[in-house]
């Protein structure tokens, strides 16, 4: 997930534009769903520019615990730490759905966005790249679980997600395992706060399974929450759907109904 700027829209748009016009030095993959691009321990030798689909990067602890990095999709870079000279992959990149790919030989890279004028570009995405991580440890130290799984699908939707009339629409099917991967938290914590955000309206599972986010709602949860309040912000337009249920928030429930009586 690379933070979105023109800027960052206007290097991709060149780099494909620029592996379009020549492709000396660059090959086309196709990557089957589920396929590992290359797996930790790999010799890093590549580049990887993907032209359409999703990728996830992933990484293993000593004990075998999965940790997800990252997906990045069209336009996006993966594989650019082999430019460290690190020498194996530290992580694995699978892909997330049927992906094409252009594969660009480390050697060959940095001579071919020097020579397109794309190092500028290059460094200001990475720049972008590091704030999204800096963030996402901050997040890690700073805030609960609930908040880093809302703020890690505010982040996929405007990275990943369709705009329309409802919200933003993430059509790539992330299960909640990978959201707990994710955000650093049990599987049953990601499906109770779903089923949470579901019940304020802060999000809506289509009949495609897809997820839609209610961006500004779920922003001023967010921020709610991290004045240190938990409770549903009501939308007038569903006043007869219950917002706050007893289960999720009985001590709130408890209060409006002593509030009802009096």
């Amino acid at each position: 997930m690379i933070q979105q700027t023109a800027q960052a829209d206007k290097f991709k748009q060149q780099l494909r534009e620029s592996l379009q016009r020549d492709r000396l030095n660059s090959h086309a993959v196709k990557i089957a769903r589920h396929t590992n691009v290359y797996t930790c321990g790999d010799q890093a030798e590549m580049v990887y520019f993907i032209e359409s689909g999703q990728i996830k990067l992933l990484m293993l602890s000593p004990e075998g615990k999965e940790c997800l990095l990252a997906i990045h999709s069209a336009g996006d870079i993966f594989g650019e730490l082999c430019l460290s000279g690190s020498g194996a992959r530290l992580e694995t990149a699978t892909a997330m759905e049927e992906t094409s790919l252009r594969q660009v030989p480390c050697s060959q890279f940095l001579a071919r966005l020097s020579r397109d004028s794309l190092l500028d570009g290059f460094v200001r995405y990475l720049a972008g790249r590091i704030a999204d991580q800096q963030q996402v440890i901050a997040n890690m130290v700073t805030v609960d679980s609930e908040q880093r799984l809302g703020k890690t699908l505010l982040q996929l939707a405007r990275t990943v997600g369709k705009k329309e009339a409802r919200g933003l629409r993430i059509e790539l099917q992330i299960s909640h395992e990978e959201l707990s991967e994710m955000v650093g938290t049990t599987r049953p914590r990601i499906t109770l706060f779903i089923h949470r955000f579901q019940d304020l309206g802060l999000i809506e599972r289509s009949f495609r399974r897809s997820l839609i986010i209610q961006e500004d709602k779920l922003t001023s949860y967010l921020a709610v929450r991290a004045a240190g309040y938990v409770y549903g912000l009501r939308d007038h337009s569903f006043q007869n759907r219950p917002v706050i249920r007893q289960r999720l928030f009985p001590k709130l429930a408890e209060r409006q109904i002593q509030s009802i009586g009096r």
